[in-house]
């Protein structure tokens, strides 16, 4: 079963979905592990409350652009708090296979990110273990 999670995970890295500017974003942050290297910016268009449309340029590990490319899918149409407030599990079960603590940290660096777009747009809050910075840096 993992092939298939596997398979589905390097689907997403060559063939991200959602990847490229958006224009007129109402949200928009950057986001970097400077440990790997890995690096997205996600946009974010709002309407009604809802994430109308995300999309996000970056580059790095198959991981972490496979995720984001995921994350892009899994928050569309969703509620801009709800979005806010997914937890890192969420992306985790989206790809399905076993990772290291390292990376986790790049699976997760496109929903931290879309967690600070949202926090700078319409203040929806920030997890508190990252204390009182708006910024998606790893280290």
């Amino acid at each position: 079963m993992d092939d298939l999670y596997r398979e589905n995970l390097m689907d997403h890295y060559r063939h991200p979905r959602h990847h490229g500017a958006l224009e007129g974003a109402d949200a928009e942050a950057d986001g970097h592990n400077p440990l790997c290297g890995d690096q997205v910016t996600v946009m974010v268009r709002i309407e009604d409350g809802a994430i109308g449309e995300m999309r996000f340029t970056g580059n790095g590990c198959a991981v972490s652009q496979a995720a984001t490319s995921m994350l892009t899918e899994l928050v569309q149409g969703m509620a801009v708090e709800e979005a806010a407030a997914l937890p890192s599990q969420a992306i985790l079960d989206e790809l399905a296979i076993p990772l290291s603590p390292m990376r986790v940290k790049c699976a997760v660096l496109g929903l931290g990110t879309l967690k600070v777009a949202l926090h700078r747009a319409v203040g929806t809050p920030l997890p508190a273990e990252w204390g009182d910075t708006d910024e998606m840096v790893w280290s």
